[in-house]
């Protein structure tokens, strides 16, 4: 099989070809031992956890604790190490390289590209702690800053939300993504995590360090994209509750799940350019829309003054939010930055897959721009309009609604205040729910293609498996009370994968520095 790499373009001699392992049974296209071992490893893991609840708890619990506090030091400087490498090859004459070769063609405008890196990427959590994080990190700030200093206490509260959302989250994605976009496109290897490690061990990668390396990417995106469903599920739940007083027992949690499972469905079987494209560019402008509702209708001079002076107060804070030496807030470091890093870097596989699956034809240089840089700011004028508008309500106006809720409710608080209260919280509901249902079905097309041994044109019912696995495990691991030890369990994939992905750099550069020489001598 082809890959859309360029064939002017220097390729390996891996003596492979995409699917070569493949087993093709009852009209699917699966890669021997990935699919098998992945599916019976998520089954019995979650089977175990709803048998014993209890043990799971204690067991996953503690380990979470004991990975973000021993290891917190190689968390950050891991994220560190992301940001840095990212701006070094965008800047650096790698990043005039093109993903598929010079002759490569974007195949998607660039709002429609960002649109899908938003839905697969952290869309759905700055609608909850947009609102959320600025106010607690004011109320509670950290590095040493004197809760009692209003202004410096909202500025570094500020700069810590979206500290935890900006360069460093999108850093982590943009390493894996770049990976596989440039050894799928430019060097014909297959889209699959093993294929960043190519460079540096040959063709081991195809035996079982390869097949353990995906199959953990294949659990990690099933198990975080369960978690997030049944979460989500209670977080709109709860909107539903408040807006609407629907009760928020588990036979509501559990309709709600399969209903954002159910058009996900829909979005999987109409594929990527007529499914998740769309459903992410519609996504995008009703959360354009909402953004703007709330600069206009909230303090619009405050929040345009937040925004500008979230800037500065971002880069200046931001040495000292990413050091972890002699930090006396270690609750802070330990329950936010540390589980965040852990929690992005679980995540990569699903969303750097599928951010390098859409960017066919753009540069190393607007990959990062695109995928990081861009990102961060969105993110910065997202958190400063909805966190300002909640600060201001607090700080000004002394309203305790976002302060005194529960996560969930923090958003929908805010725009209580604001006109058509009822109207937008319904809409935001919506935008949640469809915010969920772009992260389902672009989850399904990732474990598809890791599965179908980097295929990306495997057989649809394939994806309507993964999608429909995730719904069910989701529903199992809600009803069965092992939610929390799941996404303890998933942040904890964080730890091994932090090295892959440190690996990973190393694989990259050799990969980029080999391509930009060939194509210096071939001029």
């Amino acid at each position: 099989m082809k890959n859309e790499a360029d064939e002017t373009q220097p390729q390996l001699d891996i003596g492979h070809e995409v699917g070569e392992n493949n087993i093709h049974v009852l009209g699917l296209d699966i890669h021997n031992p990935v699919f098998l071992v992945s599916a019976i490893l998520a089954v019995t893991l979650v089977v175990g956890t709803l048998l014993f609840q209890e043990q799971a708890a204690v067991v996953f619990g503690d380990m979470r604790t004991w990975i973000t506090s021993t290891f917190d030091w190689f968390f950050v400087i891991s994220a560190n190490i992301f940001v840095l490498f990212c701006f070094a090859i965008a800047l650096s004459k790698l990043g005039t390289i093109r993903l598929g070769g010079v002759s490569a063609k974007a195949r998607y405008s660039y709002p429609g590209w960002l649109a899908m890196l938003f839905a697969a990427g952290v869309g759905i959590g700055l609608m909850f702690f947009g609102v959320l994080e600025p106010v607690t990190h004011t109320l509670n700030p950290p590095i040493g800053i004197d809760p009692a200093d209003t202004d410096a206490a909202r500025a570094v509260g500020m700069a810590a939300a979206i500290n935890h959302w900006g360069l460093h989250a999108w850093a982590i994605y943009a390493v894996v993504g770049l990976s596989l976009a440039f050894f799928c496109f430019n060097r014909g290897l297959p889209l699959t995590l093993r294929s960043a490690f190519y460079p540096l061990i040959g063709n081991a990668v195809w035996g079982p360090f390869g097949h353990f390396v995906d199959i953990v990417a294949v659990l990690a995106t099933l198990l975080g994209l369960a978690v997030s469903l049944g979460l989500g599920a209670e977080q709109i739940a709860g909107g539903l509750n408040y807006l609407f007083e629907v009760p928020t027992g588990d036979t509501t949690k559990v309709i709600l799940i399969i209903g954002i499972i159910s058009i996900a469905l829909v979005s999987v079987v109409a594929g990527l350019d007529k499914g998740v494209k769309r459903l992410s560019e519609f996504n995008m402008g009703l959360a354009g829309a909402l953004w703007l509702f709330v600069l206009i209708a909230g303090p619009t001079l405050v929040v345009l003054a937040t925004i500008f002076n979230s800037v500065v107060d971002y880069l200046y804070y931001l040495p000292g939010l990413n050091n972890w030496i002699g930090r006396e807030d270690t609750a802070f470091l330990h329950g936010w930055s540390t589980f965040y890093w852990a929690w992005w870097i679980s995540w990569s596989p699903f969303v750097g897959m599928f951010i390098a699956r859409v960017s066919y034809g753009r540069t190393v240089r607007e990959f990062i721009i695109w995928a990081l840089v861009i990102p961060t700011l969105i993110g910065l004028i997202w958190m400063s309009t909805f966190g300002g508008t909640a600060l201001d309500q607090l700080l000004t106006d002394g309203y305790r609604g976002v302060a005194d809720s529960v996560p969930e409710l923090a958003l929908f608080k805010m725009l209580e205040r604001l006109p058509f209260a009822g109207i937008v919280s319904t809409i935001s509901v919506v935008l949640i729910v469809i915010f969920f249902v772009t992260s389902a079905d672009s989850g399904a097309l990732v474990m598809d293609i890791i599965t179908a041994g980097g295929k990306m044109d495997a057989p649809v019912q394939q994806r309507v498996f993964w999608c429909l696995l995730a719904g069910f495990v989701a529903v199992a691991l809600m009803l069965g009370g092992g939610m929390t030890s799941l996404q303890a369990l998933t942040i904890s994939i964080g730890l091994p994968f932090g090295v892959v992905l440190l690996i990973m750099c190393f694989g990259l550069l050799k990969g980029l520095r080999a391509e930009h020489k060939a194509l210096t001598e071939s001029e």
